[in-house]
Protein backbone atom coordinates (compact mmCIF):
# COMPACT_ATOMS: atom_id res chain seq x y z
CA UNK A 1 0.00 0.00 0.00
CA UNK A 2 1.36 3.09 -1.27
CA UNK A 3 1.27 6.63 1.06
CA UNK A 4 -1.01 8.94 -0.63
CA UNK A 5 1.28 11.89 -1.68
CA UNK A 6 1.49 14.83 0.70
CA UNK A 7 -0.04 18.55 -1.46
CA UNK A 8 2.63 21.10 -2.61
CA UNK A 9 2.35 24.28 -3.72
CA UNK A 10 2.72 25.09 -7.31
CA UNK A 11 3.15 28.81 -6.52
CA UNK A 12 6.45 30.82 -7.71
CA UNK A 13 5.72 33.70 -5.32
CA UNK A 14 7.28 33.97 -1.89
CA UNK A 15 6.38 36.77 0.18
CA UNK A 16 8.93 39.52 2.17
CA UNK A 17 7.80 41.22 4.90
CA UNK A 18 9.22 45.43 5.53
CA UNK A 19 9.64 47.57 8.26
CA UNK A 20 8.80 51.32 6.29
CA UNK A 21 8.37 54.86 7.35
CA UNK A 22 4.77 55.78 7.84
CA UNK A 23 4.32 56.42 3.64
CA UNK A 24 5.76 52.53 2.46
CA UNK A 25 8.26 54.39 0.19
CA UNK A 26 10.59 51.20 -1.18
CA UNK A 27 13.70 53.44 -0.31
CA UNK A 28 12.72 52.74 3.40
CA UNK A 29 11.98 48.73 2.84
CA UNK A 30 15.93 47.42 3.95
CA UNK A 31 15.99 43.90 2.44
CA UNK A 32 19.11 43.77 4.27
CA UNK A 33 17.56 44.22 7.65
CA UNK A 34 14.05 42.51 6.81
CA UNK A 35 15.80 39.46 4.73
CA UNK A 36 13.36 36.38 5.72
CA UNK A 37 11.30 35.33 2.29
CA UNK A 38 8.55 33.30 3.20
CA UNK A 39 6.98 30.63 0.75
CA UNK A 40 3.30 30.80 -0.36
CA UNK A 41 2.64 27.20 1.71
CA UNK A 42 0.90 27.06 4.93
CA UNK A 43 3.42 26.77 7.63
CA UNK A 44 5.54 29.90 5.29
CA UNK A 45 2.45 31.73 5.96
CA UNK A 46 1.61 31.18 10.03
CA UNK A 47 5.35 32.07 10.30
CA UNK A 48 4.69 35.47 8.34
CA UNK A 49 1.94 35.84 10.48
CA UNK A 50 3.79 34.83 13.91
CA UNK A 51 6.57 37.57 12.17
CA UNK A 52 3.43 40.09 11.66
CA UNK A 53 2.18 39.22 15.21
CA UNK A 54 5.31 39.95 17.20
CA UNK A 55 6.50 43.19 15.29
CA UNK A 56 2.86 44.69 16.26
CA UNK A 57 3.72 43.54 20.45
CA UNK A 58 7.27 45.26 19.70
CA UNK A 59 5.30 48.69 18.51
CA UNK A 60 7.46 48.47 15.11
CA UNK A 61 4.28 48.44 13.63
CA UNK A 62 0.53 49.41 14.10
CA UNK A 63 -2.23 47.92 13.35
CA UNK A 64 -6.11 48.66 14.36
CA UNK A 65 -7.47 45.94 17.15
CA UNK A 66 -10.60 46.59 14.50
CA UNK A 67 -8.59 45.20 11.58
CA UNK A 68 -6.12 42.88 12.95
CA UNK A 69 -8.69 39.96 12.22
CA UNK A 70 -8.97 40.80 8.68
CA UNK A 71 -4.89 41.23 8.20
CA UNK A 72 -4.89 37.45 9.71
CA UNK A 73 -7.55 36.33 7.32
CA UNK A 74 -5.23 37.84 4.16
CA UNK A 75 -2.09 36.23 4.96
CA UNK A 76 -3.45 33.01 6.40
CA UNK A 77 -5.75 32.47 3.43
CA UNK A 78 -5.56 35.12 0.89
CA UNK A 79 -3.32 37.85 -0.54
CA UNK A 80 -0.78 38.65 2.27
CA UNK A 81 0.18 41.90 0.31
CA UNK A 82 -3.13 43.00 0.81
CA UNK A 83 -2.38 42.58 4.07
CA UNK A 84 0.02 45.63 4.58
CA UNK A 85 -3.12 48.24 3.39
CA UNK A 86 -3.93 48.08 7.33
CA UNK A 87 -0.67 47.64 8.32
CA UNK A 88 1.20 51.43 9.57
CA UNK A 89 5.12 51.36 9.58
CA UNK A 90 4.94 47.61 8.23
CA UNK A 91 4.58 46.42 4.46
CA UNK A 92 4.49 42.94 2.50
CA UNK A 93 5.56 42.78 -1.16
CA UNK A 94 5.46 39.58 -3.41
CA UNK A 95 8.81 38.01 -4.95
CA UNK A 96 8.64 35.59 -7.77
CA UNK A 97 10.65 32.60 -6.79
CA UNK A 98 12.22 30.14 -10.29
Amino acid sequence: MTEPKKKTSNSKKAFVFFNCDGNKSEQSMNIFYNHIVYKDTQASRKLLWSKIQNERKENRIQISDDNLAEVKRLILEDDPVQAGNYMMFGAIKVVDCF
